[in-house]
């Protein structure tokens, strides 16, 4: 049986190439993004295949409108992918509050926005999956990261406890944790960076930014091969809860639990000591 599905920030990057997957696979695709012109001349798909549709996530209520517009056109959402977001990187103290909240805006409450639209469809048809296109950044946290690293773990621990709230209805739920793929991810036109200037952060943050600009559009990961193993992964009757994406994120994971079982070890008998007596 085809699929639908429904993928956020579908005009390029992870999302683009997710579109290009599951239409080459024979499902239809409902390709949502900012600018829905830019969607639709980004694929070579007719109506009854890839349906464009405008939705900027920071803005709730084109959420239920686009997918009202799917469920119209399609009848159902089989698979949700939330790729939608961006990275606010730079020093905490160099960033604005306003910069903050804009990150949140986009990687976490757009998410969760979206999730909300689309569940009820997916509950009332007892079935459905749902993949939140995370990070290593949401396995560890980075210097010079600090933000875009917390809104990637409150989507990690969202999805954890959404995925056992939705397991009685069908619906599962996986964390993709990509590492560096060759996307718009670092390029000026994506990436934001702090514009407050502290002096005793000034060194650190040109080395770090000069490293990512580097890094811009040479990262290893292949945003194809990605997207076909999300078409797999639907396919699949029981998908990991996590899947780290590519041999850097391989490693990220698994140092984090070197990592963790290691300071654990080292305290867990002190840890134990705050237990009270009642």
């Amino acid at each position: 049986m085809t699929k639908i599905w429904f993928v956020t920030g579908a005009a390029r990057g992870i999302g683009a190439a997710t579109v290009k997957a599951a239409l080459a696979a024979g499902d239809s695709v409902v390709a949502t993004g900012r600018d829905a012109e830019k969607v639709a001349r980004a694929f070579d798909a007719g109506p009854d295949r890839m349906l464009p549709v405008e939705l900027d996530v920071t803005k709730r209520s084109q959420a239920d409108v686009a997918v009202a517009v799917a469920v119209k056109t399609f009848g159902r959402i089989d698979v949700l992918v939330n790729n939608a977001g961006y990275g606010q990187l730079g020093m905490f103290e160099e960033n604005s509050r306003e910069a903050i909240e804009r990150q949140f805006a986009v990687n976490v409450f757009g998410l969760f926005d979206v999730t909300r639209a689309v569940l009820p469809v997916m509950r009332h048809r007892r079935g459905g999956r749902i993949f939140n296109i995370t990070s290593i950044g949401g396995i560890r946290g980075s210097e010079g990261g600090s933000l875009y690293c917390a809104t990637k773990f409150a989507v990690e621990g969202f999805s954890e406890g959404l995925a056992q709230e939705v397991a009685p209805f069908g619906i599962k739920v996986t964390l993709i944790e990509p590492g560096f793929f060759r996307t718009d991810f670092l390029d000026p036109s994506s990436v934001g960076y702090g514009a407050t200037v502290v002096d005793d952060y000034a060194e650190r943050s040109a080395e770090l930014r000069a490293f990512y600009e580097d890094r811009s559009h040479n990262q290893a990961g292949d945003p194809a091969k990605l997207a076909a193993l999300l078409v797999n992964l639907a396919a699949h009757d029981t998908p990991p809860m996590r899947f780290p994406a590519g041999s850097d994120a391989v490693e990220v994971s698994a140092q984090r639990i070197e990592t963790l079982k290691a300071e654990l070890d080292a305290w867990r008998e002190l840890a134990a000591t705050t237990d009270g007596n009642f």
